[in-house]
């Protein structure tokens, strides 16, 4: 761990393991800003021209990685992160807090261990209850893209009528979601989202993913994301556990834990894993997503 500047900002913390290296804020978050090949551009969208820390009453969309608590709503989720966060080095992992929010009473943490040898890193992210009252929520870990790339959400294996008589996942839309949009392609196996940055209309779907992973490949690099799914679990957003919105500046990649009602001094925690793979082909088809995208999973 070492202290540095990144674009603008003065106090951040840089981890690396000679293959990938991490930057974390420490005057806003908590967020981690970069993730990427040594000396290779950010897999992460970064909005430095969007910068207004004089403002410390506004939420800012800074870029990265960052921890929320869903159901989604403005006053709650949009609460103004521009705050010092504390830091502290574990050895083998780094903790970085949010001071309480004072609106909700929710404390913020990320525990994040990056592999030694491997483009890999452990993200658990906490949240606890500083109320008096028990607040029902869910870990929500939305990740910034960077543009032009597209998001890959596996479906639950298939079956045939009329053996298979139920469903096996949920699809949510939003108000201002088109599925017409050419930019969202709903397959057998997959639904592949695309970001275009000459589109500016947002668009966001979810999905009840039950394999644990999601994917998104840009210019040959694959940023996977793969975490636990909760069997028969209560999830916001009509039951996804993943969800992707995009619009002309970003495609966000989110991932949530189940719905929990959570007891006033208690914590939950949800753990994400992340990899990056080099040289990863563009697939053409389902065939090609399994053999070049799902292959990498795990």
């Amino acid at each position: 761990m070492e202290k540095t500047t990144y674009k603008g900002w003065n106090d951040c913390v840089r981890i690396s393991n000679g293959l990938v290296d991490l930057v974390i804020l420490r005057e806003a978050g908590p967020r981690i800003i970069r993730f990427g090949f040594l000396g290779e551009e950010n897999e992460f969208r970064e909005f430095p021209d969007l910068l207004q820390r004089g403002d410390s009453g506004t939420w800012h969309v800074y870029g990265g990685h960052r921890l929320w608590h869903a159901p989604e709503h403005m006053a709650r989720t949009y609460m103004p992160d521009n705050d010092q966060i504390e830091v502290r080095d574990f050895d083998s992992f780094i903790r970085i807090t949010q001071p309480v929010e004072k609106l909700t009473g929710i404390r913020k943490e990320m525990d994040i261990s990056l592999h030694p040898h491997r483009a890999s890193v452990e993200v658990i992210h906490r949240l606890t209850n500083e109320n008096l009252w028990d607040v029902e929520l869910a870990p929500w870990a939305p990740t910034l893209l960077e543009r032009s790339g597209r998001a890959f959400l596996p479906f639950p294996p298939r079956g045939v009528h009329p053996v298979d008589c139920q469903p096996t996942m949920t699809l949510a839309l939003w108000p201002y979601t088109d599925l017409a949009d050419s930019r969202f392609h709903l397959g057998t196996r997959y639904a592949v989202v695309r970001q275009d940055p000459a589109v500016s209309r947002p668009q966001k779907i979810g999905i009840s993913n039950t394999l644990g992973w999601c994917a998104y490949l840009r210019h040959g690099h694959l940023f996977v994301k793969t975490f636990t799914a909760v069997p028969n679990a209560k999830y916001p957003d009509l039951g996804s556990s993943v969800t992707v919105f995009i619009n002309d500046l970003t495609l966000e990649l989110e991932t949530m834990g189940p719905l929990s009602l959570l007891p006033a001094g208690k914590s939950v925690e949800y753990t994400e894993h992340w990899s990056l793979f080099k040289d990863v082909p563009d697939p053409a088809n389902e065939d090609e997503i399994d053999a070049f995208i799902a292959s990498r999973v795990g």
